[in-house]
């Protein structure tokens, strides 16, 4: 059997002396899409920084295909085929959306995903790609966000917090662009606040709940009643 895209086993995390993160274990295998759900600091966007190394662990903590990858620094994960759309878009203000969308690609890793696939999944895109992102409404920033990450051709993109101040129509037609992407190849993990939406577009889904895994399993097989008592921790 062939080594998970990644695994996490008995992750610690902290800011200083802050402990977010408590012995997680976790995987993602290929052409996966596993979800991450809890409330507020639950732990999940830490969890998201960890992996893409924005916050430092012990490198056997985290594995990329049996690989240590804990302890590397962002870039270097970033070019092993690891992508994240952030919470908050994190656009570059100054730059164009075409730019945004040319700064994902600077990788120069070969793919099914380049500009003009990208104009393809999102076609308003390309025609605003001369403006400023503030120009945008926020579902098309998400578009950026998202197309940028693709640019980068990842085996496994991290979604955190996508619908995040959406209306609700751009939610769902941002949902229903994601099983595409991933029938392309790739694997992703989506941090979202609703549960529904988590359960209905992944195969696997996790709960944390203060730093910790309280709940995991398939997604069309967890109970509503489970969920509830891992969320709340009740």
């Amino acid at each position: 059997m062939s080594e998970p895209l990644i695994s996490i086993k008995n992750l610690d995390a902290s800011y200083g002396d802050f402990q977010a993160l408590f012995g997680i274990n976790m995987s993602i295998n290929e052409g996966e899409i596993v979800s991450i759900i809890g409330a507020n600091g639950a732990g999940k966007t830490t969890l998201m920084r960890t992996i893409t190394g924005l916050l430092a662990c012990s490198p056997e903590m985290i594995t990329n295909k049996g690989i240590a990858i804990g302890s590397l620094r962002p870039d270097k994960i970033a070019a092993r085929g690891i992508a994240m759309v952030p919470e908050g878009r994190k656009l570059f203000p100054s730059l164009t959306i075409e730019e945004n969308l040319i700064i994902g690609g600077q990788m120069g890793k070969k793919g099914h995903w380049d500009l003009q696939r990208v104009y393809q999944l999102f076609p308003i895109l390309k025609e605003r790609r001369a403006m400023l992102p503030v120009s945008l409404s926020g579902g098309e920033q998400q578009m950026v966000a998202i197309g940028r990450a693709l640019m980068a051709n990842p085996e496994v993109t991290l979604f955190d917090e996508i619908s995040l101040g959406l209306a609700p129509i751009i939610i769902k037609s941002i949902y229903e662009v994601i099983p595409k992407v991933i029938k392309e190849g790739m694997s992703a993990i989506i941090v979202e606040q609703d549960i529904s939406k988590a359960l209905n577009v992944s195969d696997r889904v996790y709960c944390l709940q203060e730093g910790r895994v309280s709940l995991e399993g398939s997604s069309n097989k967890v109970s509503r009643d489970d969920i509830s008592k891992a969320y709340f921790g009740m």
